[in-house]
This record gives C-alpha cells, sequence and structure tokens, in this order.
C-alpha cells in the first residue's frame, strides 16, 4: 500500500502468453470484423439483395443473437476438461471458423433469386455468428481470467489493443481495396481469393494460438451455479448493468462506422483503390500511437475516467466529421480525432467488464468470465442488427441507389448524417451511463486486493486436489 493509500499488487504475465492472446485477438477481429463489416455491403451492392432484405435479415438474427450467447456462456462456464474450460473451444473450433467464414462469401443458391439469397444470408448470420459467439466470448473474458490488478490488465490490452486494431485495420483494408472504387457491381474475382486465404490463415494462426494462452483451472472444481440462479445474480450485478447501457450505445456507433465507412469512402468521398485506404489508416495510425499514452494514463488516473475521455473524443470527432468531412483533406482530420478516441476505448473497454466479474466474485464467490460475456452479448449484440437497420433505413430515406455509382445531394447527406450524426447521439448517451459506473477508486482498489489473496488460496487448494487425484 503506498503513501497515498491507493493498493498496488504487481502481476506478470509471460511474454509468449501475451502475444498468444494478441494474435488471437488479431485473427478473431479479422474474420469476425471482415465478414460482418462487409457483408451488408457484399450483398447489398454486389450481390443485388435489397435494402428491405437486408434489414429484415438482421432484425431476425437479433433474436438467434439473444438466445445462443447466454447460452454458449453458461456451457463454456461449466465445460471440464483436461484442456480445461476455454482452450477446447479456440482449439476445435477454430477450422468450423475459417469454413463458415469463406462461406460467407460464396452463396450456395442461385443468387439471382432474392427470396434464395435472403434465405442464405440468413443461415450464414445464423452459423457464423454461433462459432464468432463461441470464440469471441471467451477472447472477450479472457482478460478477466488472465489476471486480477487493473495495471496487469491494462498491460495485457496493449497487446489486444494493438493486435485487434491491428486487425480491425486489415479487416477494413481488405474489403476497401477489392469492393470498392469500382464502376461494376460485379464481384471481383481477387476479392473471393483473398477471402479464402484469409479465412484459411486466420484459422490456424487460432488453432497455434489456443497451446500458449493461460486460464485458471482451479475454476473447474467449483461447483457452478444453474443457469437460472447465474441470470439471477448476473442481473443483480448494478455496475455490470450500467455497463452494459453504456456499451450498448457504443457498439451502435462503432458498427455504423464499420459498416458505413464503405458508403462513406465509395459515395461521398468518391475514393476508390489506395487513396480510398488513407483515411481508414490514418485512424489506425493514432489508434497504435495513443494505446501506450492510454495505458499510462490509466495506471495514473484509473479505467472509468480514461474510458469516458475517449468516449467524448470519439463522440466530438463524429460531430466535427458532419460539419467538414465531405472532402478528402477534412476528412483526414475527422479521422484523426476518432482514431485518437477509439485507442483509449480499445484500451479500456474489455478491462471496464472486467471489473464487473471482479464485483460478481466479490458477491458470489466464484468466476463466470463467460456467463458475463454470454449476457453482456445477449443485451448488446442485438446493437449490430439495430446499427444496420438504422443506417439502411436513414440512407434509403434519403434516396440511395444502390445500382447506381454517383449518387444525389440528398443521398450523400443521409450518408453523412447516418455515418456521423447517428454514431454522435449513442456514445453521448454511453457517456452519460458509465458517469455512474461505482467500481473506482481506492475502496475498490483494496477489495481487488483481497480477491487476489482468495485466487492464491483457490490455486492452493487446486493444487492439492490434483496431488489427491494422483495429477501430478
Amino acid at each position: 500500500m503506498s503513501s497515498n493509500q491507493s493498493v498496488i499488487f504487481e502481476e506478470k504475465l509471460p511474454k509468449n502468453t501475451k502475444f498468444a492472446f494478441g494474435f488471437g485477438q488479431t485473427v478473431h477481429t479479422i474474420l469476425s470484423n471482415v465478414a460482418f463489416a462487409a457483408m451488408t455491403f457484399y450483398y447489398n451492392v454486389k450481390l443485388g439483395l435489397s435494402e428491405e432484405y437486408i434489414g429484415l435479415a438482421w432484425l431476425i438474427f437479433a433474436f438467434w443473437n439473444a438466445i445462443n450467447d447466454p447460452l454458449f456462456g453458461f456451457i463454456q462456464d461449466r465445460t471440464k476438461t483436461k484442456w480445461g474450460r476455454r482452450i477446447p473451444y479456440i482449439r476445435f473450433g477454430a477450422p468450423v471458423y475459417g469454413i463458415l467464414f469463406i462461406l460467407v462469401w460464396f452463396p450456395l443458391v442461385n443468387i439471382t433469386n432474392e427470396f434464395a439469397l435472403f434465405l442464405y444470408l440468413l443461415f450464414i448470420l445464423f452459423t457464423f455468428d454461433s462459432i464468432y459467439t463461441i470464440i469471441g466470448l471467451i477472447y472477450y473474458s479472457l482478460p478477466a481470467e488472465m489476471a486480477i490488478s487493473s495495471k496487469a490488465r491494462a498491460n495485457l490490452m496493449i497487446y489486444g489493443s494493438i493486435f485487434s486494431a491491428l486487425g480491425f485495420l486489415i479487416s477494413l483494408i481488405l474489403p476497401i481495396l477489392l469492393l470498392t472504387g469500382s464502376e461494376s457491381t460485379t464481384v471481383d474475382p481477387t476479392f473471393l481469393i483473398a477471402m479464402v486465404i484469409v479465412g484459411i490463415f486466420c484459422s490456424g494462426v487460432l488453432f497455434i494460438c489456443s497451446y500458449y494462452l493461460k486460464e485458471n483451472k482451479y475454476t473447474q472444481i467449483e461447483e457452478a451455479l444453474n443457469m437460472v440462479d447465474s441470470l439471477k445474480e448476473t442481473f443483480k450485478n448494478k455496475p455490470f448493468l450500467i455497463f452494459e447501457v453504456s456499451i450498448f450505445c457504443f457498439l451502435i456507433a462503432q458498427t455504423i462506422l464499420t459498416t458505413a465507412v464503405f458508403y462513406y469512402i465509395d459515395y461521398v468521398l468518391e475514393l476508390g483503390g489506395v487513396l480510398g485506404l488513407i483515411p481508414i489508416l490514418i485512424f489506425f495510425a493514432m489508434v497504435f500511437a495513443f494505446t501506450y499514452t492510454y495505458s499510462k494514463l490509466v495506471a495514473k488516473h484509473g479505467l472509468k475516467k480514461v474510458y469516458i475521455l475517449s468516449l467524448i473524443l470519439s463522440g466530438v470527432g463524429f460531430l466535427i466529421g458532419f460539419l467538414i468531412g465531405r472532402t478528402f483533406i477534412t476528412a483526414i482530420i475527422f479521422f484523426i480525432i476518432i482514431g485518437i478516441g477509439f485507442s483509449g476505448i480499445f484500451l479500456t473497454q474489455q478491462a471496464v467488464f472486467a471489473e464487473t466479474i471482479d464485483h460478481d466474485e466479490i458477491l458470489t464467490s466464484k468466476r463466470r468470465e463467460t456467463s458475463y460475456s454470454g449476457v453482456n452479448a445477449l443485451i448488446t449484440k442485438p446493437a449490430i442488427s439495430i446499427a444496420n437497420f438504422l443506417f439502411l433505413i436513414t440512407i434509403s430515406s434519403f434516396g440511395f441507389q444502390r445500382a447506381s455509382q454517383t449518387q444525389t445531394e440528398t443521398a450523400q447527406l443521409g450518408i453523412m448524417i447516418g455515418f456521423t450524426i447517428l454514431p454522435a447521439i449513442f456514445i453521448l448517451v454511453s457517456i452519460i451511463a458509465i458517469k455512474f459506473f461505482p467500481l473506482d477508486g481506492d475502496e475498490w482498489h483494496k477489495q481487488k486486493l483481497e480477491l487476489k489473496k482468495i485466487h492464491d488460496e483457490k490455486e492452493k487448494a487446486y493444487l492439492a486436489y490434483l496431488k489427491e487425484q494422483g495429477a501430478i
């Protein structure tokens, strides 16, 4: 304990574990973001599926999201294998992830039959999201399991943020290079070849990373809550519910960013190829450049304050984008500001989520990372559907014509409103919500220190259990 009564304890994770977490984040982000970010544009503009059918598919899919996430999270927390609770899902789910990613781009139906294409889109949303959920629940909750102190988690999230941002960058570069800037609405065969390579490579990396990740195996000898009690205890966690309001609103903004950026670059800036990548590269340069700075700010000011600061910068950036973002040069200014904001969000968001899981362990004496990830997804993943629906309805109401490479001034205004004003509004609500987040300050740090001692005792008990079973 330091002289100002702030609680300090040191945790260190092996470098290979950090890099495995980082590389896993990269390929998971590439697979999920390429699919979910480019899917709307691909099926709408390249395959000719109407905005109404795509919007309907996203809304129907939201009901499956409401079921699969808490279900998979609950199952994962109750899993007991010689590899642990988390590792088997990553290791054996990786090949399935790659195969379903490839099938996103190769409709197994006659694409001239719009209803058949609509049904295939539904099939892909349901199946691809299932494997994405299984892997994503684990990666989102791993920081809570791999470390307990805010400092150690922030250090781990430097790797997570940088590698995740790298994956985010790649997931935008590939579609922008291969899907935008063409006068034809036909699919470039190069894009399809690239998607096959991406699917095989990323699933292979994910499989290898599973051998270097760390998880708390002592949790396997804890008596798990049944599903009903698990859900009840989760919804009793007030800090978690506050965080959910904040992240739900932010995810709407983020999803609009990743979906609408293709429309923005293609139809407002009217750029393609390498030029179309420059604003995106600027955005990620800011993410990379400010990650270390934010980690230092977390150590000095705490997660909550840094998270709020990052949200404010992002919201201001979107508003500035609406005012000045209609030309190439001013778009760069817009992307610089939101890049700085998103850098802090990428670093702190999972760590803030991990705090709510620590609070739950204080209340229930159990570690339930993926149960929380599942309920988190239950609440927040409909934001993806809502974001796509809101953006598509906005541009459609302003006269967007998918068959035309040149849009009217009114249609461009609709794209700008959908791309900037909608995210700014939802980020404002996110800021208001997180202001009420209570897990911050010296008293909370003292509780975390006690939790670390409890974890050490659980580790000792687990070793004793293994000795009794003759495993060691």
